[in-house]
């Protein structure tokens, strides 16, 4: 029997259950969700299946249940599972995602997880995303903005949340990767995270979409965080 998830270069601190990416259940239940409903809910039809990939505490969930949209929720915590509502959920590392002949209409992929230092982890979630996105339907994929890497330290509050997010540094690990440090702050309680990311330019970025078999269609968002992909057409 194998044993605990563990990836490699994520860590975590602070009150509660730490994920094997370095998230705190706690902390993701805390913090507030920004645009991404909108964005994602801009482009699908009334009532469309999701495929929601990496759901965390359902954040972005949760609103998008409420819009009337068909949620599967899918996440390797199952202490980040047991704080979502109203959607199916799945427990499962996304790279091992099986849910047999199932595809939908929307496979989301968000959190800046394509971005992963390790090649194979992103190869196995955008494999993912092609194997359960309906030949006619849709993937959405959230990257880095263009100076996530260089604009460092900066910080941004959550009023909605009440807490300060500060990235801390980035600092080269090697092979195009960087150890990236997070510090939120509550005036109760504080959490750090310690990540890996492999900064991603345009043509690499869409290359890389480009072998799982998705095509690049637009951005949704004028900053390019937000991308609409298609599968790719034989």
């Amino acid at each position: 029997m194998s044993g605990p998830l563990v990836r490699e270069g994520y860590t975590g601190t602070g009150p509660g259950s730490i994920t094997p990416d370095g998230c705190a259940v706690e902390l993701y239940a805390r913090l507030s969700v920004g645009t991404e409903p909108e964005v994602i809910a801009s482009v699908l039809r009334p009532g469309a299946s999701i495929l929601e990939l990496g759901c965390g505490a359902g954040r972005v969930t949760h609103p998008l249940v409420a819009r009337g949209f068909e949620v599967t929720a899918v996440d390797e915590s199952p202490g980040m599972l047991e704080r979502v509502r109203g959607a199916r959920t799945v427990l499962s590392p996304i790279e091992t995602l099986d849910l047999g002949e199932e595809r939908f209409d929307a496979v989301v992929l968000g959190s800046f997880l394509v971005h992963s230092g390790d090649h194979r982890v992103r190869e196995g979630l955008l494999r993912t995303c092609r194997t359960y996105v309906k030949d006619d339907g849709l993937v959405l994929v959230q990257r880095e903005a263009a100076d996530y890497h260089s604009a460092v330290p900066r910080e941004r509050e959550d009023p909605a949340a009440g807490c300060v997010i500060r990235i801390l540094s980035a600092h080269p690990v090697g092979e195009g990767v960087d150890e990236v440090r997070v510090e939120y702050v509550f005036e109760d309680a504080r959490w750090t995270q310690t990540f890996r990311s492999r900064e991603l330019s345009v043509e690499r970025f869409e290359a890389y979409l480009g072998e799982a078999g998705l095509v690049v269609d637009r951005c949704l968002t004028p900053d390019g965080v937000w991308v609409l992909a298609r599968p790719r057409r034989p």
